[in-house]
């Protein structure tokens, strides 16, 4: 037993102390966020006039956003990623950090748009109805009555769409993004250790995963009370 912990500090310390390595962790984890957060702040946008479009009464603009979205939710998000990255921003100056943000809030806002109309479809017609009868104009009917229900609906599928995105952030390496993933990986490497270093990932991975579960459970929370 003490073999195994005089083993795992040795793991920790080559991995994680010796050359300040948990700095260039951090330097990982602090890319994986940002395009995590920013492909998920965009994706929501993204998501929520693709599903406008989808919803429209206007024949074509309702079938070309129906395509557009079926072409990105069946396109992995990692050729979708190399295509931007090899081939439409091949010759810009563009940051290859901002090239993943835009890969993640086309694939996260195609999957969203589709959160979003299923959720507005689920809400029961009749009480919009009701409420346009009570002198409700068709706005104030649409956010006092289907959003904050719709919401209620899409919440466990977007906060799982979150995760996901998360996770599959850490393909940004095959684009010389040196993310999280790319980051334990090359210290796995260079120590020789490459199991410590990639189940210490695992876990970070799983820490933003449950911060995530953690932050949708206190908003529940909150809105429970008032």
């Amino acid at each position: 037993m003490n073999h195994f912990f005089q083993s795992l500090a040795q793991s920790f310390n080559n991995n994680l102390i010796a050359g300040d390595a948990y700095l260039i962790v951090l330097k990982g984890l602090w890319v994986t966020i940002l395009i995590s957060a920013a492909g998920l702040l965009f994706g929501t946008i993204v998501g929520g006039v693709l599903c406008f479009f989808r919803m429209s009464k206007i024949g074509f603009i309702k079938k070309t956003a129906q395509i557009f979205i079926a072409v990105l939710r069946g396109s992995p998000v990692l050729l979708l990623l190399m295509i931007l990255y090899y081939v439409a921003f091949a010759n810009s100056r563009i940051d290859a950090v901002f090239i993943a943000i835009i890969a993640f809030a086309l694939n996260s806002g195609s999957h969203i748009a589709e959160i979003m109309r299923s959720s507005l479809e689920a809400v029961d017609k009749k009480q919009f109805e009701a409420a346009r009868m009570l002198g409700f104009s068709k706005s104030k009917a649409f956010i006092a009555i289907t959003i904050p229900q719709a919401g209620k609906i899409a919440k466990p599928v977007y906060q799982s769409a979150i995760v996901n995105l998360i996770q599959w952030t850490s393909v940004v390496g095959y684009v010389t993004i040196t993310d999280l993933t790319r980051t334990v990986n090359n210290i796995g490497a260079r120590t020789g250790d490459p199991f410590f270093a990639l189940f210490f990932g695992v876990l970070i991975y799983l820490g933003l995963s449950y911060s995530v579960y953690g932050l949708f459970s206190i908003g529940g929370r909150r809105s429970k009370v008032r």
